[in-house]
C-alpha cells in the first residue's frame, strides 16, 4: 500500500494545488467565511483522522465550567441528513459513534450534527448555545472560528505527512498557521525537554501560537453497558475490536498490561455489516474502543466491555486552560 501511495504523487500534487487555491480563495474573501460574535472553539488536525480529538472534546467539555456548552459535529457516516439535536437515545448510524459518545457521557450537554456547520451553529443559537466546540472542522473554511485548537499525533507529525492520496494530510501544513493552540497528542509521558524543543523545531511554531504536549491516559476499569470492572479481571478468550484510524497505541497499551487477546481490526468509523456481527457474537468475549463499543453496544449479543482514554497534559494545562477562558470570557455576550 505505501508503494502503491507513492505512485499516486501526482493525484496529490493536483490535490495540493486546488486545496491552496481554495484557502487562497477564502483568506481573501472571495470565498466567504462566517464569523461570530461568541465563542466559537474549533478542535481540528491538518491529517486524515487518529490524532485524539475525541478525548480533546471531552477534555474541554469536562474542564469548561460554563453553562449552555454545546457540541457540533459532521456525524461522519450516519444515516440521517440536516440537522439533528441528540437525546441520546438514537443508534449510532442515525447519529455518527463520537457525537452519540460525548450524549452519552455528558447527558446535559447540547450536542448536535450538522454537515453544513453554518446553519447547525444557528440552529444551536435558536437553543440558547452560548458557547459551541466545533468537532473536526478545521477545514471547514465557511465558518471561521474564533479560536482554533489544532491536534498533531507525536507519532505522526504533520511537518513529516504528505498530502492525501500519497500521504495523510488533508491540506498542507501552512494551513496550521490559521491555529491559536497546536497541541501534540498521544505523546510518552516521559518525553524530554529536549524532545519537545526539537518537535516546537520541526513544527515551526509561530509566535502568536502556543505549543502543549499531551498523552493518553487510560482508564483503570472497563465498563459494560450497566457494569464496571477491572481490566484485570477479564478472563477466557478475548478478542479485541478496533474501528478506530490508529488502534496501534491503545493494542500496545493491552499488551503491556499482559491482557492476552486477538485482535479484530477494522476501518475508522466503520458501519458493522450484519455478517461481520455474526462473526463477533461467536467470541467468547470482546474489549473495544468507546468508539467502537457505541456503533457495538446494541448488536453484541456476548459480554461487551470498553476501555475508556481521556486526554492529559504533560505539562503546562494551567496556561492551555486560562489562553481558552481568556478567548471565552473576551468573546461572550
Amino acid at each position: 500500500m505505501n508503494l502503491l501511495r507513492k505512485f499516486l504523487f501526482p493525484f496529490a500534487f493536483l490535490y495540493g494545488i486546488i486545496v491552496w487555491f481554495r484557502n487562497k480563495f477564502f483568506d481573501a474573501g472571495i470565498l466567504k467565511s462566517s464569523s461570530y460574535d461568541f465563542p466559537v472553539i474549533c478542535v481540528g488536525n491538518l491529517s486524515a483522522g487518529g490524532t485524539g480529538k475525541s478525548p480533546m472534546i471531552e477534555y474541554l467539555l469536562r474542564k469548561l465550567n460554563y453553562k449552555n456548552i454545546a457540541v457540533l459535529s459532521r456525524g461522519y457516516k450516519r444515516s440521517t441528513e440536516g440537522f439533528l439535536n441528540l437525546k441520546g437515545t438514537e443508534e449510532a448510524i442515525e447519529t455518527g459513534d463520537e457525537p452519540l459518545q460525548f450524549k452519552t457521557k455528558f447527558p446535559k450537554t447540547m450536542v448536535a450534527v450538522d454537515a453544513d456547520r453554518r446553519n447547525g451553529i444557528a440552529e444551536l443559537r435558536k437553543q440558547n448555545a452560548e458557547i459551541v466546540l466545533l468537532d473536526d472542522a478545521f477545514q471547514h473554511r465557511k465558518v471561521k472560528a474564533g479560536f482554533n485548537i489544532l491536534l498533531t499525533a507525536y507519532g505522526d507529525l504533520y511537518s513529516n505527512d504528505f498530502l492525501l492520496p500519497t500521504g495523510n494530510l488533508r491540506e498542507t501544513y501552512s494551513g496550521a498557521d490559521r491555529a491559536q493552540v497546536i497541541i501534540v497528542t498521544k505523546c510518552p509521558a516521559n518525553i524530554t525537554l529536549k524532545e519537545r524543543e526539537h518537535i516546537r523545531f520541526k513544527l515551526q511554531i509561530k509566535q502568536y501560537q502556543d505549543l502543549y504536549f499531551s498523552t493518553i491516559k487510560y482508564a483503570n476499569t472497563i465498563f459494560s453497558q450497566n457494569r464496571e470492572f477491572s481490566l484485570k479481571d477479564i478472563k477466557g478468550n478475548v478478542t479485541v475490536v478496533t474501528g478506530i484510524a490508529k488502534p496501534e497505541p491503545f493494542i500496545e497499551y493491552l499488551k503491556a498490561e499482559n491482557i492476552h487477546f486477538e485482535h479484530q481490526k477494522f476501518p475508522d468509523h466503520h458501519n458493522f455489516t450484519a455478517s461481520e456481527i455474526e462473526i463477533l457474537n461467536g467470541k467468547e468475549s470482546i474489549l473495544t474502543t468507546e468508539k467502537d463499543f457505541m456503533r457495538l453496544k446494541d448488536k453484541i449479543s456476548v459480554p461487551l466491555y470498553y476501555l475508556p482514554i481521556e486526554t492529559d497534559f504533560v505539562e503546562n494545562e494551567s496556561h492551555f486552560l486560562n489562553r481558552v477562558n481568556k478567548f471565552i470570557v473576551e468573546h461572550q455576550k
